[in-house]
């Protein structure tokens, strides 16, 4: 009976059985942290203790510097979307609905999804990286022993930025995103400006807006949370601060895709 019990710890069966249970165990701790230090988060917010210069910062930090990458991405995104089926729709006779369908996909999917996965690639693997290098230098626990609260001095600021940051960022891109629509629009097909916009004004919902606006908050709170939450639980020195990193990235991905189906289950279906 031992020897049929070290045979089996010898196999793949059991290899992938230990990588299986290790991975499950992961994702439960993970998951567990992350709605940990989300309500610390969040008591700190509700009872004020916020330092709003710092949210400043990192506002700037999460508005301002991640503008570039996200209107490229959100606007080539549709610009893609419009010449691949403007001409088409022209030939058809369906040109009239060309706007309409680049701003529903603009504002319902395409520049809140882009949006959040640019956000997710430059700011929340740094703000990771960040927080995780401060876990295993040791930087986190002495700003615990000068009697600092590591969660408010390191959470509430950029969950805060995250949250008030991304849905502006959300509209710059989407206003761009409509732009580069109408610009591929027209030079891979006969329709004009005109035609274009008249089709944007008669395919753009004020309940479409309003679901978008509370995506974004929902996105910023959710990829800041996560980032945050994977460089604090970071262990092991600089491979540790890569796998935080990478695990943030990973998360923050599937979070909003997860978000994406209950937002478009709940407000759509």
């Amino acid at each position: 009976m031992e020897q049929i019990r070290e045979y089996f710890k010898e196999s793949v069966t059991y290899r992938l059985y230990l990588l299986f249970k290790d991975e499950l165990d992961d994702f439960f701790t993970t998951l567990g942290e992350i709605t940990i230090q989300g309500l610390n988060s969040l008591k700190y917010i509700l009872k004020l203790q916020i330092n709003w210069k710092e949210v400043l910062i990192q506002a700037n930090r999460f508005g301002i510097s991640s503008l570039p990458i996200t209107l490229t991405i959100v606007s080539m995104t549709s610009i893609i979307v419009a010449m691949q089926v403007a001409a088409e729709m022209v030939k058809y006779g369906g040109g009239g609905f060309v706007g309409m369908m680049v701003t529903l996909l603009t504002v319902r999917e395409t520049g809140i999804i882009m949006s959040g996965f640019a956000i997710i690639s430059m700011i929340g693997s740094s703000m990771a990286a960040e927080i995780a290098t401060m876990r295993v230098t040791e930087q986190i626990d002495a700003i615990s022993v000068l009697g600092v609260n590591p969660i408010r001095y390191l959470f509430v600021p950029r969950i805060l930025a995250g949250t008030l940051m991304m849905p502006p960022v959300l509209v710059i891109s989407s206003v761009f995103g409509i732009l580069g629509g109408a610009l591929a629009s027209v030079m891979t097909s006969e329709l004009s400006y005109r035609a274009y916009f008249a089709s944007v004004r008669s395919g753009l919902f004020l309940y479409d807006m309003k679901v978008a606006l509370l995506k974004a908050i929902v996105y910023g709170f959710t990829i800041v949370l996560i980032s945050c939450t994977c460089g604090y639980i970071a262990r092991g020195g600089a491979k540790g601060v890569g796998i935080a990193t990478t695990k943030a990235v990973v998360w923050s991905f599937v979070a909003i895709v997860v978000w994406d189906l209950i937002f478009s289950a709940v407000f759509f279906f």
